[in-house]
Parts: C-alpha cells; sequence; structure tokens
C-alpha cells in the first residue's frame, strides 16, 4: 500500500505532512473501511490530526476531526471507537472536533476586525465544546465550578445516568484529556436526581 493511500484519511491544514502516528491511525480507519459494516459511513470522512496522551500510566488517543464533519463522526463513534479500541490494544480513543478560538478584540490589536468576533470562537465557548465532544455518547446535565480556597477551581461535571455503564471506565481518560487539552481540572460525577 502506497503512503498516499496510508495517509488518505488525514487532511491536515495548509498542506501540512501527517506524522507517523497520524498515518497508522489513517491506515486503522481505512482498514476497517474496507472491511466492516462501517464502509458506507466511513467513505466520506476523514480526520484532521491526532496525537496520545498518558493517562496514569495508559495511553489515550485523541483524535481531531473537522467541525462540519462531527456529526457524522458521532453517529458511527460508539462502534468506531469499539474497533479502534481492538486494533490499538485497548487504549481508549476519543474524537475531538478541530475548534478555532479567535483572540478577544481589544483597543490595540492591530487587525482591524470587519466583523464582530462570534461566540463559539471564544475561549470559554470551545472549551465547553471540547468538554462535550469528550464524554459523547453520554449527555451532561449539570455543571459546577468550586473555587477552593488557594483559588485552584475545579470543575464538576454530571454525566446522564442513563450512560454510566459505558462512560464509567473512562471518566480518568476524559479528565486527563481536558486537563492536557485546556489546563483546567475536572471530576466527573454520575448524581441520583430526585424530584
Amino acid at each position: 500500500m502506497s503512503v498516499f493511500s496510508a495517509g488518505a484519511k488525514v487532511i491536515k491544514p495548509q498542506g501540512e505532512r501527517p506524522d507517523d502516528f497520524e498515518i497508522s491511525i489513517s491506515q486503522a480507519l481505512l482498514e476497517l473501511e474496507m472491511n466492516s459494516e462501517l464502509k458506507s459511513q466511513l467513505r466520506e470522512l476523514y480526520i484532521t490530526g491526532a496525537k496520545e496522551v498518558e493517562v496514569k500510566g495508559k495511553k489515550a488517543i485523541i483524535i481531531q476531526v473537522p467541525v462540519p464533519r462531527l456529526k457524522a463522526f458521532q453517529r458511527i463513534q460508539v462502534r468506531l471507537v469499539r474497533e479502534l479500541e481492538k486494533k490499538f490494544s485497548g487504549k481508549h480513543v476519543v474524537f475531538i472536533a478541530q475548534r478555532r478560538m479567535l483572540p478577544k478584540p481589544t483597543r490595540k490589536s492591530h487587525t482591524k476586525q470587519k466583523q464582530k468576533r462570534p461566540r463559539s470562537r471564544t475561549l470559554t465557548a470551545v472549551h465547553d465544546s471540547i468538554l462535550e465532544d469528550l464524554v459523547f455518547p453520554s449527555e451532561i446535565v449539570g455543571k459546577r465550578v468550586r473555587v477552593k480556597l488557594d483559588g485552584s477551581r475545579v470543575i464538576k461535571v454530571h454525566l446522564d445516568k442513563t450512560q454510566q455503564n459505558q462512560v464509567e471506565h473512562k471518566t480518568d481518560t476524559f479528565a486527563a484529556v481536558y486537563k492536557k487539552l485546556t489546563g483546567k481540572d475536572v471530576n466527573f460525577e454520575f448524581p441520583a436526581w430526585t424530584l
């Protein structure tokens, strides 16, 4: 198999070259496309990047996908993650959309902004979206920010109790990946809501 076809599933912005790890992920996606029932859904999809993160002595794989393709990935994400985790010998796999943050416009900023910065490009919005992508297929049902006496913040995220069996074993991975991407500490809980 040629290098082009191995890297066919990785499309980097501005013609950057995919690294070896991204090519190995691309290869795995191509193999899944060739011989699995996900063939028709995977044909249109590609990734923009991938990296490995250390989580309590184990490794986790973060796969970045373009925002317009995120919904299509999420339709098959549960099966895709299961297959990729088999291929990469039990490493946890998470999909995150490749989002762009724009700097806060200030009086001193030299580039004149023609348009107002969209809410979806703010730091807060991007970090919230990353969190939602991480915990998929579970849903975030509540959030608390706890500020400790030393000024450090911990975000307590309440996940949907119905999905507890599917995602509970991955909460450490989610927390480590979120910390790596945003620098924020996060705890995941499955509260039983009583009315």
